[in-house]
């Protein structure tokens, strides 16, 4: 394992980038992109969360249960440090989306503010426009609501039943909602995409991983030692995309129902080869400086990219557009350009990503990494 003196592995800053880069293809080429390589980003992202969140959560646990107050120490401990990293910048966004009155933000300021986006979308069955993509931060917020009681009060040899358990249910939620449904459309894919218990499987194999790694060291090293089943994992992925194309309806049984957890086994090869670290092109990519930077940076970029430019969402007063229109104006045969606009998107998007990083959350971080000590 390549980590730093702190115990930081430094491939999975590759990881994230890899991961936040499939979100932004995505998102930025939905004009011609039909392959769902946003829905892998983020799946990407819940299993590496579950498997971190699992692990300072277990390491935490040995230290504190049966001493006097250990579970208050954990909760408290855990609940600091998430609040501290994750709050101040999600909800300065907000207030500032709130302040320039960027819709929809004042008519679900309470669903925003309570991370309940994913709830909301789920039971309407609709997106939130420029706001879509903070579903997925509130399916990491309600998760961080149980999985530290479910990590301190399951005993370990009982865990990984209990995460194997959690991962059927979250498979079966997908596949049961699918076959309810007569005519599944595509407003029905979105409860299956965004409800939290339909995202359980990626999580509940990150808390595996993490289980491994802590109790299973020898298991591990033998399972994530090799890169071929991280080609193996992308094969199964790539094959089961073809095999959704040949549906008629783009919400069939292949993409609404097997997607995420092929997508989640994937991202468990991808992450614990990484955890032991790559070699020859692979590590070199992960663990170049770019790599590094854009992966410490991937929650701003993640927070940030739909409100710097939206293809559906971003009207023609929006300062992007309006940018755009103005290099056109000298440069019309740009005109149309998807790789342009997507190049000037990701540009503006890394410039706030990093102001943010360097004046806002890297200070921030600092009191909890103070705290963590």
């Amino acid at each position: 394992m390549r980590a730093t003196a702190q115990g930081h592995i430094i491939q999975l800053d590759g990881i994230r980038f890899i991961a936040i880069a499939l979100v932004l293809i995505d998102h930025l080429f939905v004009a011609v992109n039909v392959i769902p390589f946003g829905a892998l980003g983020v799946t990407i992202f819940f299993v590496l969360s579950g498997f971190l969140i699992s692990r300072i959560l277990l390491k935490s646990k040995e230290k504190t249960f049966g001493t006097p107050g250990g579970f208050k120490k954990y909760l408290r401990k855990f609940l600091i440090r998430r609040t501290i990293r994750i709050f101040p910048v999600y909800y300065l966004t907000i207030f500032l989306l709130y302040i320039f009155n960027v819709p929809p933000v004042r008519d679900k300021l309470a669903w925003l503010a309570l991370y309940g986006t994913n709830i909301y979308m789920a039971f309407n069955k609709t997106w939130m426009g420029s706001v879509d993509h903070l579903w997925s931060l509130a399916v990491e917020e309600q998760v961080y609501l149980f999985f530290p009681f479910l990590i301190f009060f399951i005993p370990k040899r009982k865990l990984v039943p209990v995460l194997g358990m959690m991962g059927i249910l979250s498979l079966a939620f997908r596949f049961v909602y699918f076959f309810m449904r007569k005519d599944f459309t595509s407003d029905d894919w979105i409860v299956t995409y965004v409800s939290t218990p339909a995202c359980l499987d990626s999580f509940a194999l990150g808390g595996l991983m993490a289980w491994m790694q802590l109790y299973k060291n020898d298991f591990f090293i033998k399972l994530f030692n090799k890169s071929w089943p991280v080609l193996i994992g992308l094969l199964v992925w790539v094959l089961l995309q073809f095999w959704a194309k040949t549906f008629e309806n783009k919400s069939n049984f292949a993409f609404v129902v097997l997607d995420r957890t092929v997508s989640s086994a994937f991202g468990f090869f991808l992450i614990g080869r990484a955890v032991m670290g790559y070699n020859g092109l692979m590590a070199a990519f992960l663990e170049n400086p770019v790599s590094i930077y854009l992966g410490k940076i991937s929650y701003g970029l993640y927070l940030y990219h739909n409100f710097v430019y939206n293809h559906f969402h971003s009207g023609p007063t929006h300062p992007t557009v309006r940018l755009f229109n103005k290099i056109y104006q000298y440069i019309p045969d740009l005109r149309g350009s998807v790789t342009f606009e997507a190049l000037v998107v990701i540009a503006l998007t890394i410039a706030a990503a990093s102001i943010s990083w360097h004046f806002f959350e890297k200070p921030i971080n600092a009191i909890k990494d103070k705290y963590a000590n």
